[in-house]
């Protein structure tokens, strides 16, 4: 095993973690931007967005459900959700296991305005360069994983 294979030392991990979170911060603020960008041609907001493309891979969920997900307050969804009702893209349905707490699920048109935000974003996203292998990408993932699971018990609320 060569140096690059070796387990970082905390304090190594830790400075290395800081290079990760110097650049999420920026990147994670441009890409909101340029989502917002396309909302002149959607029409959906990037919180929308967000929940719209949640319930693509996931729906029905709970408005608890997203949130719990996005990291974010249950208020805050909860408008994005009325949100996205609202141009009918969503729909809020009887929840069997819950009266309370009503399941979302998308409607044909929101369906629709996911797939033309995801094919935006997916040319946008093919223009990245640097020769990026899978296994980079997989170990970019791996490690922003592993950085989500330490701040689970952070609460959002």
């Amino acid at each position: 095993m060569n140096d690059i294979d070796k387990p970082l030392t905390p304090d190594e991990l830790g400075e290395r973690i800081t290079e990760v979170f110097d650049l999420i911060g920026p990147l994670y603020r441009r890409a909101f931007r340029k989502v917002e960008q396309g909302e002149q041609i959607e029409g959906a907001s990037v919180g929308v967005r967000s929940v719209l493309d949640l319930l693509r891979r996931y729906e029905p969920m709970t408005v608890p459900q997203m949130g719990r997900i996005m990291a974010l307050s249950r208020q805050f969804v909860q408008r994005t959700v009325n949100e996205a009702v609202a141009h009918g893209w969503a729909e809020v349905t009887p929840n069997p296991a819950h009266q309370r707490s009503s399941l979302i699920r998308l409607t044909d048109a929101g369906r629709s305005t996911i797939t033309a935000v995801l094919a935006r974003e997916h040319a946008l996203n093919r223009q990245v360069g640097g020769d990026l292998t899978d296994a980079e990408v997989t170990a970019c993932v791996r490690v922003l994983k592993q950085l989500l699971v330490t701040f689970d018990h952070v609460d959002v609320e």
